[in-house]
C-alpha cells in the first residue's frame, strides 16, 4: 500500500498498522501528532517525502506484535481491554522499577550528569499525570463508551458530563502533555543515548526510558486515532437514531 502524501500520519497508520515502525524509525509522531499530512510531518521531522513513501509502502502488516495488530476493526470492548490490560498494566509496572532506577542514578551519577535530576523530576510528572488518566478513563470514560456500543436498542446512555467529546477532550489534552514531556526527556538524555561513564544501571535505565516512551506511542495512537474517534462516530449514530 502506498499512501498519499497528502494525507494524515493518522489516517496511514490506521490503514496499515505496520506505519507504526516506520514512522518511529523515521522519529515522526504518528500518536498526538497524527492530524498532521505527510507531508508536513516530513518537514517536520526533516525527512524526505520520497524516503517515507517509499518505506511505507514496503511496510507489511504481518507479525504478531501490537503495532502491527489492525485494532481498527476490533470491537471496542476489545480494544479498551487491551488497553487498560497491555498499556495501563505495563505503566503500573514499569514506573516503580524506573523511578528505582532513577534514584540509583542520581546518587551514583548526578554530580556529573546533573540532567538526570531533570529526568527524575520530568519521570515524576509525567507518571504522577497517567496514573490519574488512567483511573478517569478506567472508571468513567472506557465504561461509557462501552455501554454506547452494547445493545441498547439504539438508546443513548446517560452521563453526567454531556457528550462523550468533552471527556475526550480531556484525554487528548493529557496526551499532549505527556507527548511534551516525553520529548524533554528524549532530548535531555540525548536519545536515551548513556554518556561514556555510564554504569549498567544507566544502561539499563535509558533503556527503560525508551521502552516506556514506545509503549506509551502506541497506547496515545490507539486512543487518539482509533478508539476515541469510534467513540465520537458512535455517539452521533446514537444520536441520529
Amino acid at each position: 500500500m502506498t499512501p498519499k502524501t497528502n494525507q494524515t500520519v493518522r489516517e496511514i497508520v490506521v490503514e496499515n498498522p505496520a506505519a507504526v515502525r516506520v514512522f518511529e524509525s523515521l522519529g515522526i509522531d504518528y500518536c498526538c501528532g497524527g492530524k498532521l499530512p505527510l507531508e508536513e510531518a516530513c518537514t517536520r521531522a526533516r525527512v524526505p517525502v520520497a524516503r517515507a513513501v517509499e518505506m511505507l509502502g514496503q511496510a507489511q502488516s504481518s507479525g504478531s506484535t501490537d503495532e502491527v495488530r489492525n485494532w481498527a476493526e476490533a470491537p471496542i470492548a476489545q480494544i479498551t481491554l487491551h488497553i487498560v490490560n497491555r498499556h495501563h498494566g505495563y505503566i503500573r509496572l514499569e514506573a516503580p522499577r524506573i523511578q528505582g532506577l532513577l534514584e540509583k542514578v542520581e546518587s551514583r551519577h548526578g554530580a556529573g550528569h546533573p540532567e538526570i535530576t531533570s529526568i527524575k523530576e520530568i519521570f515524576s510528572a509525567l507518571t504522577q499525570e497517567l496514573f490519574t488518566h488512567m483511573l478517569k478513563e478506567e472508571r468513567i470514560l472506557f465504561p461509557y463508551i462501552e455501554s454506547m456500543d452494547a445493545p441498547r436498542g439504539g438508546v443513548m446512555p446517560s452521563a453526567c458530563f454531556g457528550t462523550v467529546r468533552n471527556p475526550i477532550q480531556n484525554m487528548l489534552a493529557d496526551h499532549d502533555d505527556a507527548g511534551e514531556l516525553l520529548a524533554n526527556m528524549k532530548s535531555l538524555s540525548n536519545g536515551y543515548t548513556p554518556p561514556p561513564d555510564a554504569c549498567p544501571t544507566y544502561h539499563a535505565l535509558y533503556r527503560g526510558l525508551e521502552e516506556f516512551e514506545r509503549d506509551l506511542h502506541h497506547h496515545i495512537h490507539l486512543e487518539n486515532n482509533i478508539l476515541f474517534p469510534r467513540a465520537v462516530e458512535l455517539e452521533a449514530k446514537l444520536q441520529e437514531a
